[in-house]
């Protein structure tokens, strides 16, 4: 198994009592949520390795229920913790094309070079995924779109953007 992991989203409460738990997905649409498969669970920096036995969507959220963890005391340990898949487990993606959590950390520049920030985090709307950029004073969203994009340098770590007039004073 990597060591590096990919989360799906954020366990935040039991379902009923037997065992099934609420997930605030990151991307509601992941294979990796309807699939029975292998997932991880991360919480303080432990993990721990489940089979995903069943799933569904409800409202926003995802229900989801894992292997031997069938009661509402076995289950509520888990909240607050990350729902995750290894990144072993992701295919490969098409050249030109990356996943949005790899860019997590990177330093963030506009085309004139001058810095707004590092990525924390992404936010997936309706809309785009946001990548969510912690400035100096502010925090910025930063749509994760072509028009908006300009470069992504896996080698520097860095992201470069040319923001329309106005969205970074959001």
């Amino acid at each position: 198994m990597s060591d590096r992991l990919v989360p799906l989203g954020e366990i935040v409460a039991t379902h009923g009592i037997s065992g099934w738990l609420k997930l605030n997905p990151y991307n509601f649409d992941s294979p990796f949520l309807s699939a029975p498969g292998q997932v991880i669970i991360e919480k303080v920096g432990a993990r721990s390795v489940f089979e995903l036995e069943s799933s569904r969507p409800h409202r926003r959220q995802i229900l989801f229920k894992l292997r031997g963890v069938d009661s509402i005391e076995a289950a509520q340990p888990w909240v607050g913790a990350t729902l995750a898949v290894s990144e072993e487990a992701l295919a490969a993606p098409a050249p030109g094309e990356y996943y949005h959590y790899r860019v997590i950390g990177f330093e963030v520049f506009d085309t004139a070079g001058t810095r707004i920030g590092i990525v924390t985090r992404i936010w997936s709307t309706p809309g785009a995924e946001l990548y969510v950029v912690a400035g100096v004073d502010k925090e910025h969203l930063i749509p994760a779109v072509k028009e908006i994009i300009e470069e992504v340098d896996f080698e520097t770590d860095r992201i470069t953007v040319n923001p329309p007039p106005g969205l970074l004073d959001l």
